[in-house]
């Protein structure tokens, strides 16, 4: 499915690139992983090949389609739940997906609710959190720094 070299997203955790595919004894069952390196953190990741659709593992979105993402983040904020436990549990659903355009709705709704009544402290680490997940996978698309990402994504939710 991947190959060495590939640039792919991983949930929850986002970019990077496949640096081999080999065989691992884990827990005693012998399988082939997926060794990923992430682009934030300079961390390694082993992802089982055969689980690696169930684990949402995917390739990172073409050029093409990194102007959506961008009227996302600068689109109105959609409904969210008043109780900000409902709202958590609800974006945490959204961000688990691995689906980029929903990653950058969570992001654009929780960086306006922060500027118009501010965030609990879950709330802020789950903006960071998304927001460095988006960042690694457009600075991959668009061949740029992550802080240069950050900043254009900061920009758009500022004047949003």
């Amino acid at each position: 499915m991947f190959s060495v070299g590939d640039r792919v997203v991983y949930p929850m955790h986002g970019a990077g690139v496949i640096e081999a595919i080999e065989e691992r004894e884990v827990l005693g069952q012998r399988d082939n992983y997926y060794i990923m390196r992430l682009q934030v953190g300079d961390m390694k990741v082993m992802v089982p090949r055969g689980n690696a659709l169930d684990v949402g593992l995917r390739p990172i979105i073409g050029s093409e389609e990194i102007a959506r993402v961008y009227e996302v983040l600068g689109g109105e904020k959609t409904v969210m739940s008043q109780n900000w436990n409902r709202r958590y549990r609800a974006n945490m659903e959204k961000m688990k997906t691995g689906d980029i355009f929903i990653v950058a709705e969570v992001v654009r709704n929780l960086g306006i609710r922060d500027r118009e009544k501010g965030l609990s402290t879950g709330e802020r680490r789950m903006l960071e959190n998304a927001k460095q997940i988006l960042t690694s996978e457009m600075a991959m698309v668009e061949s740029r720094s992550c802080e240069e990402i950050s900043r254009a994504i900061d920009s758009i939710l500022d004047s949003a």
